[in-house]
């Protein structure tokens, strides 16, 4: 089922409520003036406030699966809004919170 292309128009955030930034790493491939996210990009986090016991334990990066399989940037998986970001810290491994931002461009 198709699903928005992600892109730097996209809100993500860890559980948490800190914002995530992403690093595209071809700014030159553009949905709507923004640069389309794969795969490969850099997540990180900024300013996670999660703790443990008072001990600061916060989500760092973003690791992503379930990119697109028929569209890619520079043969590779462009991000959908469907992908699962896992935000990794010291909360483990938990589900990002995805609002894509565009729904204009759709892949699968």
């Amino acid at each position: 089922m198709p699903a928005p292309v992600l892109t730097m128009a996209a809100t993500i955030t860890c559980p948490h409520g800190a914002p995530v930034l992403g690093v595209p790493s071809n700014p030159n491939v553009l949905i709507m003036g923004a640069p389309v996210l794969v795969v490969t990009d850099v997540f990180t986090v900024a300013g996670c406030p999660f703790n443990i016991s008072g001990a600061p334990a916060p989500c760092v990066t973003v690791q992503w699966t379930a990119p697109a399989v028929n569209f890619t940037v520079n043969n590779i998986p462009v991000l959908l809004g469907t992908s699962i970001g896992l935000c990794i810290g010291g909360s483990g491994s938990v589900p990002a919170i995805v609002s894509p931002g565009q729904t204009q461009v759709m892949a699968s």
